[in-house]
């Protein structure tokens, strides 16, 4: 690419345009070179990306930290065990405890998939199952929190109503198209992928619930709620502050086709729906990290239906096919897949014009830049998460103390992730050092 091409994106991008304004393009003696240009250019840039990512962090910190208490505590108090018993047939009782389950479980979708399989593996229906698995990622209570902050109130309403869509969709599909065979083999190979739990004895919530021992797990539970996401969630901060900063709008308008329309066609909302699980398939990124990346395409224009078939997609990245096929075998992992891929999709699609019929369809892009939002003040956001903070550190030495610092992935995806965790961080303290160093 040309250097003079240099202004053209700059400008085009919302992030980047009030850089460009600081330089002089011409000729002759005091002029600021092209190339002193791009580079000064491309530090700001940097710095903003950087500080983006942070404040959009900062943002959110008390939402995660609020979803990850009340979801430490559900899961101390309503034991695996107790949904075991419930969830063994396919009947409306069983699908609507596999749900609320899911809902009172946690947002991770690597720690759901592996309560997925061992429900499945003690001999929970496949419907039960898959629905415990959509609603612990699309249902959960910190999810609706920090998409409130990012997106706003139609996005929390339409993540809540399209997760109900999803499992009655999900339903539909599985009992008109699985085969018995299918299922059998799949059953086999979750219980042959890991141990099955045997331990029938529940505990006493309330007993648990006034004592130090209770609080402990909660405490753990927290701290591994966390150690779970933190990876996820560092990769998708970062990725958002660069392209928020970065990649200019026309490129949105190129990848999804209509975007920025008040009225798109339906052709243009479909092939937006469609293109979202396609983006997120390759980001390796879980559900709580790609609501960030999901402001992102709002800011620049993309359909409600596309934002929400991308929020909808973190059943469908290549690491949970992965670990899916583990789980079930090929077969069964690509069967799961395509069922997803659909009601996602159609789900998307169902809430779009559902939300036009009703006069509440957000429209693309009205809301205030992602580089231009405040995220730094002496408010209540502050104040709740230096509480959070505080929680946070209490908990984290607790764990410390009893337990020890959970243990690291040994997986191939999951040091890619912690690969691209640690780049993202230091990619970040970099930026964020730039204006210290004179270089900004």
């Amino acid at each position: 690419m040309n250097v003079r091409d240099w202004p053209v994106i700059f400008n085009r991008s919302p992030g980047l345009r009030q850089f460009s304004r600081k330089f002089v393009f011409a000729s002759g003696p005091g002029a600021l070179d092209q190339e002193e240009w791009m580079v000064d250019g491309f530090l700001a840039g940097w710095n903003k990306a950087a500080t983006t990512s942070v404040g959009l962090f900062w943002m959110a910190f008390w939402a995660f930290g609020l979803g990850y208490l009340i979801s430490s505590m559900i899961q101390v108090f309503v034991t695996r065990q107790r949904m075991k018993q419930s969830m063994g047939h396919t009947a409306a009782s069983s699908v609507g405890l596999g749900t609320f389950f899911g809902f009172i479980s946690s947002s991770c979708s690597f720690a759901a998939l592996a309560t997925t399989r061992s429900l499945f593996a003690k001999g929970a229906g496949l419907v039960p199952s898959l629905a415990f698995l959509l609603a612990s990622t699309n249902l959960v209570i910190e999810l609706g929190i920090v998409i409130a902050v990012f997106l706003g109130w139609q996005f929390v309403l339409g993540e809540y109503v399209g997760g109900i869509l999803l499992i009655l969709l999900m339903w539909l599909v599985v009992k008109m198209t699985v085969p018995s065979k299918l299922v059998t083999q799949a059953r086999e190979n979750a219980r042959e992928a890991g141990e099955v739990d045997t331990d029938n004895e529940i505990p006493d919530w309330k007993e648990l619930i006034r004592s130090i021992a209770g609080w402990r797990r909660v405490a753990s539970n927290y701290v591994m709620e966390w150690h779970m996401v933190w990876k996820d969630v560092t990769i998708g901060f970062t990725v958002a502050g660069i392209i928020a900063t970065f990649v200019p709008r026309s490129f949105f308008e190129a990848l999804f086709i209509g975007s920025g329309q008040t009225e798109p066609v339906f052709w243009e909302v479909l092939l937006q729906s469609l293109v979202g699980p396609l983006a997120a398939f390759f980001t390796f990124i879980g559900s709580m990290g790609n609501i960030p990346l999901a402001a992102v395409l709002y800011d620049n224009g993309v359909s409600f239906a596309g934002v929400m078939a991308f929020i909808f997609s973190d059943l469908v990245v290549l690491p949970v096919l992965r670990i899916q096929a583990q789980y079930y075998g090929w077969r069964m992992a690509l069967y799961i897949l395509g069922v997803f891929l659909v009601i996602l999709v159609v789900a998307a699609l169902l809430l779009h014009y559902g939300f036009a019929a009703l006069d509440m369809l957000p429209e693309p892009g009205s809301s205030k830049s992602v580089t231009d939002r405040e995220f730094f003040a002496l408010d209540y956001t502050a104040a709740i998460n230096l509480v959070f903070v505080l929680v946070s550190a209490v908990f984290l030495f607790w764990r410390w103390k009893s337990m020890g610092f959970p243990a690291g992935g040994h997986n191939l995806g999951d040091r890619i992730l912690f690969v691209l965790a640690c780049a993202g961080s230091v990619w970040i303290a970099l930026g964020l050092a730039l204006p210290f160093l004179g270089m900004t």
